[in-house]
């Protein structure tokens, strides 16, 4: 069901670019009708921002009260309860690691220079909605940002007919976040950039979303600040070999694709008796759950296996696809992972499978996707700090260094800047 690559084929590097583009363009595609949303609901606020919730969720109302809060979050099963405080501990504990130092240094000629991490005062977390329930989105971006020490957190997350998730209630409550709104997609983007009469203005937006949520981060960017990375739609690529149970790594593929229509899982092997088990493993294990419809879909539509004669090989094919998510379920993986340099998470050896890495291990799952981990990062504490300088020189510092920077400064043309370091260094 899936398509299948031989990198021996003459035209399989072609083959396999054109695949990935197709998908990065309709992800890509979605912008033009994102761009009249954003525009409706910077010019009209909430009204237009409830029209899009009522179209596209059924929903009316945008700010639930305490009360329809608390209510919905005590039909919660206290298992799940649990299962969202230990989520919530491990990942505090590993993000609390991250933390940077301050930097204060102090030259010869007593100038002093500092680098300092200054929280980021707002930040609004985008949780996924529409097609399924993320108490562990809330936590991912939330978590670190509390380390951080963002100030004001809010939350959005599309409503269904007026009603949110209890367990992704749960995590918000958990994280401490007093603005909850419901609402969802490029509509709650833009409203929490721009603002509303009853949504205040954010300075940054992360979370992860389905295309039309991406596209509208991109739109908004420069007005307020984003990952810097495309977090969605998800992806996974997996390498196995000959020792590898087909039955895990179908439900590996599988796990992922039940995300999104757009979701992408690339499967590469060595080993042709492996690809074939799996790909009969996909269409057994397809029968035996809920969202088979969607993980169907997108495996047909975005699924690759790909049969590779080498190691250079894969890990060539692997660097160029950068996935979001890497499974190196081989027994030699200890000699491969040195050479990955682009993927999003790297999950090592049989046990370590993508969905743990999805809710408690303690690392994060919004990552880049869309070939975007060649140039960034998956959300830390860092996505939550901004860096400022401090300077203070000396007298005999700016003496010292001045006639460099005034030679330099005419070299450029730019004799403004010279002259107001000349006043400072003249003799009388």
């Amino acid at each position: 069901m899936i398509k299948i690559l031989d990198s021996k084929n003459k035209n399989f590097d072609k083959t396999l670019d054109t695949l990935l583009s197709k998908r990065k363009n309709k992800v890509q595609l979605n912008s033009v009708s994102v761009i009249k949303i954003i525009k409706d609901v910077k010019k009209n606020g909430d009204k237009a921002t409830l029209k899009y919730e009522k179209r596209f969720n059924k929903n009316s109302v945008i700010a639930p009260s305490i009360k329809q809060i608390n209510k919905t979050i005590q039909s919660l099963d206290s298992k799940v309860k649990k299962a969202i405080d230990l989520a919530y501990d491990r990942i505090y504990k590993f993000h609390s690691l991250q933390k940077f130092k301050n930097i204060s240094y102090t030259d010869k000629l007593k100038n002093k220079l500092e680098y300092k991490y200054v929280p980021i005062e707002s930040v609004a977390i985008y949780v996924p909605g529409s097609t399924a329930s993320y108490p562990s989105s809330v936590l991912m971006n939330a978590v670190p940002a509390i380390v951080a020490g963002v100030k004001r957190l809010v939350m959005v997350n599309p409503g269904q007919k007026g009603k949110q998730n209890p367990a992704v209630l749960y995590a918000a409550k958990k994280c401490k976040i007093k603005e909850i709104y419901s609402i969802g997609g490029p509509s709650a983007i833009a409203a929490v950039a721009y603002g509303t009469k009853k949504i205040k203005k954010v300075d940054k937006i992360v979370g992860p979303g389905n295309s039309y949520v991406a596209a509208a981060k991109k739109e908004v960017f420069g007005d307020v600040g984003i990952e810097g990375m495309i977090a969605g739609p998800s992806e996974v690529t997996i390498v196995c070999d000959k020792f590898s149970n087909p039955e895990w790594i179908a439900s590996d593929l599988i796990g992922q694709a039940e995300h999104d229509n757009l979701a992408q899982c690339i499967l590469i092997s060595k080993d042709k008796s492996i690809i074939t088990k799996v790909n009969d493993e996909i269409i057994n294990q397809l029968k035996e759950i809920p969202r088979a419809a969607i993980a169907k879909n997108s495996l047909l539509n975005n699924g690759i296996i790909i049969h590779m004669q080498s190691d250079q090989k894969i890990i060539n094919t692997v660097n160029k696809i950068a996935p979001e998510h890497l499974e190196l379920n081989t027994k030699n993986y200890k000699k491969v992972v040195g050479k990955i340099k682009n993927a999003g998470s790297i999950c090592l050896g049989k046990y370590a499978v993508m969905a743990m890495t999805d809710y408690n291990v303690g690392s994060n799952h919004v990552l880049p996707t869309n070939s975007s981990a060649r140039y960034s990062s998956g959300v830390s504490v860092n996505e939550f700090y901004k860096r400022i300088s401090y300077i203070n020189l000396s007298k005999k510092g700016i003496e010292t260094l001045g006639p460099s920077v005034i030679t330099l400064a005419n070299y450029e043309g730019l004799a403004g800047h010279a002259k107001s370091v000349e006043k400072r260094i003249r003799r009388k």
